[in-house]
């Protein structure tokens, strides 16, 4: 990509700017053909800020210019203008705001000097800044399942964006989070499962903050998870089952957990899974009613569901073939329940 250099050669300020140039005429342009031309301009930009950032067979990347070309991207707001123009780029240029992205995430210093107050463990600067200075951008990645066309770009960069706690609070904590659980539903296949996997990575990466969210809004999540858990796709059912057996298995989770198992409406949802054909799901059905059972806080109304099933529950272990699952785990688990659930009184005894 040498080329990229001999043709107008620019400094990395003078590329951020003329790229910003660039992605602003292509946001304004209804003209197909200025459209093209600046679509085509900024692909070359954006090429030669990858290049700058990674090198090229003449070029080794400079330390110091990588820290200038990061430092004018964010102080001209060019990661506002290259999020926005999105829809309109190329496939290529697409995935060089990635890599923009990417290398800006992994930098905990600009201008080539840590920050007087910063460390090893420090964010990046980018982090406050997309929380602080320009949170409207993750309000954009957030909404990029509304738009085929980039939603798994808004996917990868978003996701890559939340391995961070302050982005990660601010997306759990917007309104607009709430969308995921309609996004994983969407008819395209690649797009449900990863706004899927977005939301999992919401809900699972930074785990005290998760818990004390999950604390506070056991209602409503409980309310948009269990939508999900009835929904008529196979794929989409068994993924937020998977991820409510995540969630109530983490230790984290402690006062979550604690509502969820007191709770008989998700007992019998559990005893719908075991129901259910696809031994998969049937599978989560078992792990839930683990902790059921296991309960050394049980509650009453609790205990009376499983006594008043308990023939329904041991008919199920006569056919249900753990051994197929190929962990001995499973098996030992699968003793102790039946062994439990033996110990209940009978349902004539209540």
């Amino acid at each position: 990509m040498a080329f990229l250099f001999k043709r107008d050669p620019k400094s990395p300020p003078e590329l951020v700017r003329a790229l910003n140039d660039h992605l602003v005429k292509l946001s304004n342009s209804n003209d197909t053909s200025s459209s093209k031309k600046h679509q085509d301009e900024s692909g070359r930009y954006l090429k030669q800020i990858k290049a700058t950032i990674y090198g090229d067979d003449e070029n080794e990347p400079q330390q110091d210019q990588i820290q200038i070309l990061l430092t004018e991207v964010l102080q001209s707001n060019n990661l506002c203008y290259a999020t926005y123009s999105l829809s309109r780029m190329d496939f290529d240029s697409r995935k060089d705001v990635v890599v923009m992205y990417a290398t800006l995430l992994r930098r905990n210093s600009l201008n080539g000097a840590k920050q007087p107050n910063a460390t090893s463990l420090s964010p990046p600067p980018v982090v406050d800044y997309l929380v602080h200075s320009q949170p409207k951008i993750l309000d954009y990645l957030m909404k990029g399942p509304e738009h085929t066309e980039i939603a798994l770009v808004t996917g990868q960069i978003l996701r890559d964006c939340i391995k961070f706690e302050k982005i990660n609070k601010y997306v759990l904590y917007s309104p607009l989070f709430w969308n995921f659980f309609k996004y994983v539903e969407n008819p395209t296949f690649e797009i449900a499962c990863d706004a899927m996997m977005t939301l999992n990575d919401i809900l699972t990466i930074h785990k005290k903050l998760v818990s004390e969210f999950l604390a506070n809004n056991y209602e409503i999540f409980m309310a948009n998870i269990s939508e999900l858990n009835r929904s008529n796709s196979y794929v989409t059912k068994r993924q937020s089952v998977k991820l409510l057996n995540d969630l109530v298995s983490q230790k984290a989770n402690l006062q979550f957990l604690h509502k969820y198992f007191a709770d008989t409406k998700n007992l019998k949802f559990t005893m719908l899974l075991l129901s259910e054909k696809s031994r998969n799901l049937q599978l989560e059905g078992f792990h839930l009613l683990k902790f059921f059972v296991a309960n050394p806080k049980i509650t009453p109304k609790v205990k009376e569901t499983l006594t008043k099933n308990k023939s329904n529950f041991l008919e199920f272990f006569k056919t249900f073939d753990i051994a197929s699952f190929h962990d001995s785990n499973l098996i030992e688990e699968r003793n102790f329940i039946i062994k439990s659930i033996e110990e209940l009184p009978d349902r004539n005894a209540i």
